[in-house]
């Protein structure tokens, strides 16, 4: 064919890949329909004027510039982080190879042949090859929006990843502020044990108290001692967590001198059930895969019809012999087709594990709906519990703190007996220790309700999802 010949043949043939390439074998789209409650089953603070509501940088509610700043390092630093958003260049990198067979393939290449002999020559030439496949059956399209939906799953769990990781620099943050709030109790209260065991030796020198006495408030002071060294490796041990959360060597690492009376407890607003389904990037990412399993159906069964390959090759050939033998266009323009006909059952088998795979991600997509309502109802059910027994200790503590002024004043008059003083002072610490530890429970339930609400994630990236549908 000459080069005139294939220039009325390309559109041709380019009409016809256009035509065909409106076949498709994709299943229609059936996500499952998972039963969403209209409203929460456990009271939360959705009605109050003060309730935060769940956005983007959640984490500046508990007005803390050093835990923001923590937060900001981290979604640059975190080494976990870096490698999500690897694995996301990784998926799109996957989904431009599997797209690239919707296109034709070009190549070019040439020639030059030199003899010699009683005379030289030099035989030059210049060819381009192409080749197309006809998508009739909708197949290369499949597998191209199947690896594009996976990179949109891909980006999702890189957005489940950042809410984790933010909700855990939070939390060991505040762990490390509570726990340099207990160590310096502990500190406190054995301060006070020794005073008053001084005043119990003063008494023993006159006769009024008891070496039994002495022995018993050295066990409280070493006691409360002893609490020291336990909590302060809790505490470092908390700083080196959160060195590497924000992508930091341990070494050297340390906060500032911000203490849990500067941070702030926000009260979350519940956002209805349905809208978990758009901010949970968890879902969202389940709900990708589950797309892409159904694109990878289409594919399975495309590939039991007959393909149907274009494959075209043109080119220039010249000799230096030219004045013998002008230069030539030759031109030359195919098409084969196949009809797969024995594959030893891999085409069935590949169609029953596409099948299948639909089936699987149909029950993890269920599974992660339900287990992301499940979160919320537990977020909501520990926030308001706490909340209740907080207030109850806050209640002992005063209590405490006032019998144990009471019973300290009066053993130095002498009309309370050391039994009494001893016990109290144990209650006191303890109540007071309790109630630190609540109350950083309570922050620690703040920041898993704005986790559990999808607190961190952007609902409009939800879009590419339904662009991966539509396509």
């Amino acid at each position: 064919m000459t080069w005139a010949g294939a220039r009325f043949a390309a559109p041709m043939v380019v009409g016809l890949g256009l035509l065909a390439s409106g076949c498709s074998l994709v299943p229609a789209d059936n996500r499952p329909s998972s039963p969403i409650p209209s409203a929460w089953d456990t009271p939360n603070a959705s009605g109050s004027q003060n309730a935060v509501p769940v956005h983007g940088e959640w984490w500046q509610s508990f007005n803390s510039k050093e835990l923001t700043a923590l937060v900001d390092r981290s979604l640059t630093g975190s080494f976990n982080l870096q490698a999500a958003a690897a694995r996301i260049d990784e998926a799109r990198g996957a989904a431009e190879i599997a797209g690239a067979f919707q296109y034709p393939a070009v190549a070019l290449g040439g020639t030059v042949d030199k003899t010699s002999g009683q005379s030289s020559a030099r035989a030059q030439s210049l060819f381009a090859q192409a080749s197309y496949e006809i998508d009739f059956w909708g197949k290369n399209r499949a597998i191209a929006n199947s690896a594009k939906t996976l990179t949109v799953a891909t980006a999702f769990d890189k957005d489940t990843l950042a809410v984790t990781l933010v909700s855990s620099v939070a939390d060991t943050y505040f762990q490390i502020l509570s726990l340099q709030e207990r160590v310096r109790l502990a500190q406190q209260i054995a301060a006070s044990g020794r005073r008053i065991l001084s005043l119990i030796e003063v008494q023993a020198a006159g006769g009024i108290a008891s070496d039994l006495q002495i022995q018993q408030q050295r066990n409280a002071v070493a006691t409360f001692d002893a609490a020291v060294p336990a909590l302060r490796q809790q505490l470092e041990q908390s700083v080196h967590l959160l060195a590497v959360l924000v992508g930091s060597a341990p070494e050297g690492f340390g906060i500032g001198t911000q203490n849990l009376d500067g941070i702030s407890l926000p009260e979350v607003k519940a956002d209805l059930p349905a809208s978990v389904l758009r901010q949970r990037p968890d879902i969202q990412a389940a709900e990708a895969r589950l797309i892409s399993s159904n694109f990878d159906v289409g594919a399975a069964r495309a590939a039991f019809y007959p393909s149907i390959v274009l494959t075209g090759q043109g080119g220039i050939a010249n000799s230096s012999l030219s004045h013998f033998f002008p230069p030539m266009a030759v031109a030359d323009i195919a098409a084969g087709l196949v009809q797969p006909i024995f594959e030893g059952g891999r085409l069935q088998g590949q169609l029953k594990f596409d099948r299948a795979h639909v089936v699987e991600l149909a029950a993890t997509y269920r599974q992660t709906v339900a287990s992301a309502l499940q979160d919320v109802e537990d977020a909501l059910t520990t926030v308001e519990r706490l909340k209740e027994l907080e207030a109850a200790d806050v209640v002992a503590v005063d209590s405490a703190r006032r019998a144990f002024d009471l019973a300290n004043a009066q053993f130095r008059l002498g009309t309370a007996d050391f039994l009494t003083v001893l016990t109290i002072e144990r209650t006191l610490y303890q109540a007071e220790d309790s109630l630190l530890q609540v109350h950083l429970l309570r922050l620690e339930a703040a920041v898993g309700l704005f986790r559990a609400l999808g607190g961190g994630f952007d609902p409009p990236e939800a879009a590419p999802v339904q662009s991966a549908l539509r396509n």
